[in-house]
């Protein structure tokens, strides 16, 4: 039987286990990425290993989070960020050189190799055809020593895109459709592969904003095949040389089959407060527009600048409209400066921002109260764009600029007027990496500077006999780590692990913090109590850290999503899954938990995958399945992987 995509990759960088679905595996990393929100404390963890070089074949870092600067912790942490990376053979990408995912596709991306980064959009690179994986910032870190990354072996599902599409409907709509389908819980440990005669049409940054949302679904990664139209976009990019042929073999074996018919989809949304919350466009047409914003890793490629710039051609934004366009790179925002798009933009009333995350990840152009803001993002929950009572729905770049001259939503079919954009021919991009900055070739003069905001990784004690504590905190489902770590104002405190974790749970529960704390200073644990996808979003391994931090030692979930399941174990932190969904119904906030020989049966459940965890004041046992590989165990007995590093570093075994 012949491979798939996915197999050929990971087969070829397999460095333990075997490819069978559900089990343990561990793959070597090629490239690393690292972006400045989640950077430095990764950076930090690195340095926390004690080796003077990064030992992977390409480690970038990039400043495309916290670029708006109140304050010097930002400034401060770009600067360590630059220094470390001087230090430490890492290329170091400035701010203003645009968005890791949007950059690192154009600039390094290669097909068929690894990808690990710190941001759960990096499957972005899926559309060229790497195995591109989101993960917490000590697995990237420990990928940039050379450690392999561990992981579920995942089952393939080939998404079959046939046809090809009408004007006005986007790769955004395919994702979308995709999303509307397999929805966002569910996916765990799964990549997404896309076939057909319909890949064919699209482009390589199309193919990336299908792989960029396929995060949104829970999968670990997606991926396209590496065929003519990657050739030609390397050679574009003046890296032809990093092509080479990827498909899966004729007699390839998937474990589930999906089919899209190009020819009939329809423009669609995503309504609040989910990316799977999908509805179509002709459902929603009319309804009141405040905000319109384009950009983002999803949807900000000079193909979607450029359509954008066409469709307001001539015309005017609505007065009641606020337009934003954030160009996804310094290449793209030249390239739309070069070709008389910027032109168009700026006269049709845009306001242009920054080649940055910016607005995605609510650290700038937060809505009115309840205001409507169609956005290209990927993400639409509650509260992320700044304002907890804003109505924030996901679309097409071709959606958002006719919505936001119409100022209601905008069907194309419905609108005779309504002229499909000009596609860009595009004979070379320009090329010029002039704001990255290599590393010298020995970094061991440089000084790596701190500033005073800038703390150490916290340390993690190992695992106790007896955890004897209460309940901190009982949420509901689909909590996603904007709820347990807040971003956009808060992000500049991600270097001060105990100021950051004072805004635990702020948004949701603004008496976490002082509850657990208090517990922690007793000597007791505390526990989180969730429902089902708990963690789903970021891969902010904060949501992880600061909670340690607070003395939470096991959180007993429904279900926990992959990435910050992962991030849990890295930290010590058991994750713990309901075997009877009642037993969560029965759980309050203040009850007494007690986990007895919990060393001793933490590692029994590699074989009985079982944890017992009595209730003392409901006089109740839960069987809870703790599902972990080896290597979790090991390292949720140590205290967690930094830990487990330093001991086999000691050993000399890495």
């Amino acid at each position: 039987m012949g491979l798939n995509i996915t197999g050929k990759i990971l087969s070829s960088h397999l460095v333990k286990g075997s490819l069978e679905a559900g089990k343990a595996i561990e793959i070597r990393i090629d490239q690393t990425l690292t972006q400045d929100a989640t950077g430095t404390m990764a950076y930090l963890q690195f340095e926390a290993t004690g080796l003077e070089r990064v030992r992977n074949e390409l480690a970038v870092s990039y400043v495309d989070h916290n670029t708006v600067q109140v304050g010097f912790e930002n400034a401060d942490d770009h600067r360590y960020l630059q220094t470390v990376a001087a230090a430490k053979g890492v290329v170091f990408s400035r701010a203003g050189n645009g968005i890791c995912h949007q950059v690192h596709l154009e600039r390094f991306s290669v097909p068929g190799k690894t990808l690990l980064g710190s941001d759960s959009h990096t499957p972005t690179c899926g559309g060229i055809g790497m195995a591109a994986i989101g993960a917490g910032g000590l697995d990237v870190a420990l990928a940039m020593a050379g450690v392999p990354f561990s992981l579920v072996c995942p089952r393939v599902i080939n998404i079959k895109l046939s046809g090809r599409l009408r004007p006005f409907v986007t790769a955004k709509d395919i994702i979308l459709k995709v999303l509307g389908h397999f929805g966002v819980k569910g996916n765990v440990n799964t990549v997404f592969e896309y076939s057909g005669d319909g890949v064919g049409t699209l482009s390589v940054p199309e193919r990336a904003t299908i792989c960029n949302m396929g995060a949104e679904c829970g999968v670990t990664f997606s991926v396209f095949p590496s065929d003519a139209i990657t050739h030609e976009f390397l050679i574009k990019q003046g890296r032809g040389e990093s092509y080479s042929p990827l498909s899966a073999d004729s007699d390839a074996h998937y474990d589930g089959e999906y089919t899209i018919d190009l020819g009939a989809l329809e423009p669609l949304a995503a309504c609040p407060h989910s990316p799977g919350n999908v509805k179509s466009i002709r459902e929603l047409a009319g309804m009141k527009v405040d905000q319109v914003l384009i950009g983002s890793c999803t949807n900000s490629s000079y193909a979607d600048m450029a359509k954008v710039a066409s469709i307001l051609e001539g015309r005017r934004v609505n007065d009641n409209v606020s337009l934003g366009i954030a160009p996804g790179s310094r290449q793209v925002l030249m390239m739309i400066s070069r070709d008389g798009s910027l032109e168009k933009m700026v006269r049709s009333g845009a306001r242009i921002l920054e080649s940055a995350c910016g607005f995605c990840i609510g650290n700038h152009q937060s809505p009115g109260t309840n205001a409507v803001s169609l956005r290209t993002n990927n993400r639409n929950f509650e509260g992320r764009s700044g304002t907890a009572s804003a109505q924030v729905y996901l679309v097409s770049p071709e959606i958002a600029a006719l919505s936001a001259l119409t100022g209601y939503i905008a069907d194309p079919f419905a609108r005779n007027s309504a002229k499909a954009p000009d596609m860009p021919v595009i004979n070379d991009f320009i090329c010029d990496d002039g704001m990255l900055v290599f590393p010298p070739s020995d970094g061991s003069s440089v000084e790596i500077k701190r500033g005073p905001n800038i703390g150490e990784p916290p340390k993690c004690r190992p695992l106790e006999d007896i955890l004897d504590g209460e309940v901190s905190i009982k949420v509901g489902d689909k909590i996603t780590t904007d709820h347990i770590m807040p971003a956009g104002q808060r992000l500049k405190y991600r270097s001060n692990i105990p100021l950051y974790s004072t805004f635990v749970f702020e948004n949701v529960d603004p008496s976490f913090h002082t509850r657990s704390a208090a517990l922690r200073d007793e000597g007791k644990a505390s526990f989180i109590v969730a429902g089902a996808s708990y963690g789903q979003g970021s891969s902010r391994e904060h949501a992880a850290i600061c909670p340690m931090y607070l003395g939470v030692k096991a959180v007993l979930a429904i279900s926990i999503e992959r990435i910050h399941q992962a991030n849990l174990c890295n930290f010590g932190i058991l994750p713990l899954i309901f075997e009877n969904e009642d037993d969560y119904r029965s759980l309050n906030q203040g009850d007494r938990l007690v986990i007895e020989d919990a060393r001793s049966q933490v590692e029994k459940a590699a074989v009985t995958k079982q944890v017992i965890v009595r209730n003392l004041t409901r006089n109740s046992d839960y069987v809870m399945k703790l599902d972990v590989t080896p290597l979790q165990t090991d390292m949720l007995l140590k205290g967690g992987r930094l830990n487990q590093i330093r001991e086999a570093l000691d050993e000399k075994q890495i």
